[in-house]
């Protein structure tokens, strides 16, 4: 992997950290997540005037992927609710490849290599540090649990786009009209509360809506980087969010215990990045 390669990646990491700090650290997270849903809508409508439409075998991946985000952003409002994000980040990122590589394994007979189960063992040692020792005054058991879901739901999401990608016929097409359709995330949160998106200053609807903008980019981001390196080690380079996540939660948000938090998120990222480079 090149240094060039490297920095992308790396800066895709830490923008999608930076935008759940952003929503963690909201008075109103769930406006902040609706607008950070309104801000995906931008750059795949204007994406789809240059690629046009997918494959109509995609929609219903699409349709799908976007009733999952409906849920992943639910989970994830919960998530920040009842914990900090150094603890409810590393949890729902760990999961999903975890949970990715054993549906894999169990429904379509794909055999893991030693490494990956080392990864898994990893991933899941790192959680159990951060769901026993998190847990007190800021992180609650049910904190945990929705942070668990969330990584269910990103595994959900991950799957569908990953089967839809390859029927659209244009992977480009295909992400743009999936953030497009995330119009529907806003409208549905924004319908029946727009006395709350009234009451959010001005500040914090562009910090949110420009937060929606930095998360795509990322994802373009990694998706540009997939077509220069390896896709395992990007994918497992782009886990390094995890460790991000930690330090701003400790550092930033001022979240703690320190040591056990950055330590247990550091296991987490390179149980990630032993799945990533071995699946």
């Amino acid at each position: 992997m090149s240094l060039l390669v490297l920095f992308i990646v790396l800066a895709a990491a830490l923008m999608h950290a930076t935008w759940n700090a952003l929503v963690k650290s909201a008075e109103d997270r769930l406006m902040v997540l609706g607008l950070i849903a309104l801000g995906h809508v931008t750059p795949g409508l204007v994406l789809l005037t240059f690629t046009g439409l997918p494959r109509p075998a995609s929609y219903s991946y699409i349709i799908a992927s976007t009733v999952i985000h409906w849920g992943y952003y639910w989970c994830l409002n919960r998530a920040y609710r009842s914990g900090d994000l150094s603890v409810a980040y590393p949890i729902a990122r760990g999961i999903a490849p975890v949970l990715v590589a054993l549906g894999a394994q169990i429904w379509i007979g794909e055999s893991l290599p030693l490494m990956a189960w080392a990864g898994i063992l990893a991933v899941s040692f790192g959680i159990g540090i951060l769901s026993f020792a998190g847990t007190g005054a800021t992180t609650s058991w049910a904190g945990i649990a929705a942070a668990l879901l969330t990584g269910l739901a990103i595994a959900a999401y991950s799957l569908a786009d990953g089967v839809g990608v390859r029927v659209s016929g244009n992977a480009l097409a295909y992400i743009a009209l999936l953030f497009a359709a995330e119009a529907f995330v806003a409208g549905f949160i924004f319908c029946t509360r727009m006395d709350r998106l009234r009451a959010l200053p001005v500040r914090t609807i562009w910090l949110g809506f420009c937060g929606g903008v930095v998360s795509s980019s990322a994802y373009a981001l990694v998706l540009y980087a997939k077509t220069l390196a390896p896709l395992g080690a990007v994918s497992a380079m782009r886990e390094t969010s995890v460790i991000f996540a930690a330090l701003i939660g400790v550092i930033w948000l001022k979240e703690g215990p320190k040591s056990n938090r950055l330590a247990a998120a550091c296991v987490v990222a390179c149980g990630i990045i032993a799945l990533g480079v071995t699946t």
